[in-house]
């Protein structure tokens, strides 16, 4: 039986998403790069996250490389109809694990055949094109010539929905007068609030906006305040930090990540759980203090 709420859903590339997803990065071996530690612990974790009712994966053939699409493939192909898989372009890894960037429309295409050949799959539902800028944060600089590759991709029915990963708002209108874009992937969180004006911009174009680092990704969220209030609810820190989310807007997709079948239940969990206005306004004060 499901662990998620059927009705609690977001429009993703013409799909009605659940919107506690599950982000695959952590599948790969430290540092994303190389094997897993424990291969059927990995494979475990990703039928337990679609059993669970999780029909929104984000992967890419980055992480590893190749890793994570090949224990998705394994683990889940072929696919359930409704598993919408989401995957990303714009880096490559070197054979230190450094990740370089790979912007040229030749990188765009061969990342996209990458994952296509990893998934065993004819076409890619969604494709985000992921500018490097700071790594994590954002760089203004124009993303024309890459998004038109894919938008290229699209024509020729490689790609069916196009997304952006790690962009400013200048970016994403530049993009939009190119393709329409379904989604958004930026570092957000509990006390990384840059987006905050964004979310909003997104949810009244029915665009979805996906936090990578829900949970402060190398760096976990730690805040007393946090600790004190997850607490008084009987839940994890992490959890009411994921809770936050799917309440701060009906847009946000959560894709929280972990290689293990035990933090993966906790984090569904989260779905479940409710917070009251005035829990909202104190985790919302970590989140401004946090600012300064």
């Amino acid at each position: 039986m499901s662990n998620l709420s059927t009705t609690d859903t977001f429009p993703l590339a013409g799909h009605p998403v659940r919107r506690m997803g599950y982000g695959a990065m952590q599948l790969a071996g430290p540092g994303v790069f190389g094997p897993p530690k424990d291969r059927g612990a990995a494979l475990a974790v990703l039928r337990e996250a679609v059993a669970s009712g999780v029909n929104h994966i984000d992967t890419s053939d980055f992480y590893g490389p190749h890793i994570t699409n090949q224990l998705i493939r394994e683990a889940l192909h072929p696919y359930p109809g409704d598993l919408v898989i989401v995957t990303k372009v714009g880096a490559v890894r070197g054979s230190d694990g450094a990740w370089l960037p790979a912007f040229e429309p030749a990188d765009i295409e061969r990342g996209v055949h990458d994952n296509l050949r990893n998934l065993g799959l004819d076409a890619l539902e969604v494709v985000n094109m992921r500018a490097m800028g700071d790594i994590h944060a954002p760089a203004e600089g124009s993303i024309e010539k890459q998004v038109t590759a894919l938008a290229e991709l699209q024509q020729r029915g490689l790609v069916r929905h196009i997304g952006l990963s790690n962009v400013t708002a200048t970016q994403i209108e530049e993009a939009r007068r190119i393709a329409e874009i379904v989604c958004v992937q930026n570092h957000y969180n509990l006390v990384h609030r840059h987006d905050d004006a964004l979310i909003g911009q997104l949810a009244e174009a029915g665009i979805a906006y996906v936090p990578f680092f829900p949970l402060g990704g190398f760096t976990p969220i730690q805040s007393s305040a946090l600790s004190e209030i997850a607490q008084t609810l009987g839940a994890t820190p992490m959890q009411v930090a994921l809770a936050w989310l799917l309440q701060r807007s009906p847009n946000i997709l959560l894709i929280p990540g972990t290689s293990s079948v035990g933090h993966l239940r906790e984090n569904l969990q989260a779905s479940q759980l409710k917070l009251s206005a005035q829990v909202c306004a104190e985790l919302d004060a970590i989140g401004g203090a946090a600012q300064f």
